[in-house]
């Protein structure tokens, strides 16, 4: 993993989810190993990903908040910069939905073997 896409990305935003990404694989590696309470463990997972898709956006609107008010004070801005400026503004949005997407796949695997 190319870690410069965590701080292009925006490091307030980026490096929690990347804590998070390693808290809901940690969780669901302990759950496979000791299956102690598989549906708080399947619950706290479901919150921590959802956390995680909100948080991600939030960075997006922030820093889209932030680039539109710094193209309002220069006035004129050339398409190539407006669409480098969209593209890392999706960078966190793309990491929190990776984490859901992650997380929805470790949630129905605890609850196959559960049954």
């Amino acid at each position: 993993m190319n870690l410069s896409i965590l701080s292009e990305g925006g490091a307030f935003f980026m490096y929690p989810l990347l804590l998070i990404l390693i808290l809901v694989l940690i969780l669901f590696v302990l759950e496979i190993i000791k299956k102690v309470n598989t549906k708080k463990a399947i619950s706290l997972i479901n919150s921590i990903s959802l956390f995680a898709i909100a948080w991600g956006f939030l960075g997006q609107i922030l820093g889209l908040m932030f680039a539109f008010e710094t193209i309002q004070d220069a006035g004129d801005i050339s398409p190539t910069v407006l669409a480098a400026g969209l593209r890392i503004s999706f960078i966190a949005p793309v990491f929190g939905i990776l984490i859901f997407l992650i997380s929805r796949l470790e949630i129905f695997v605890l609850t196959t073997l559960n049954k």
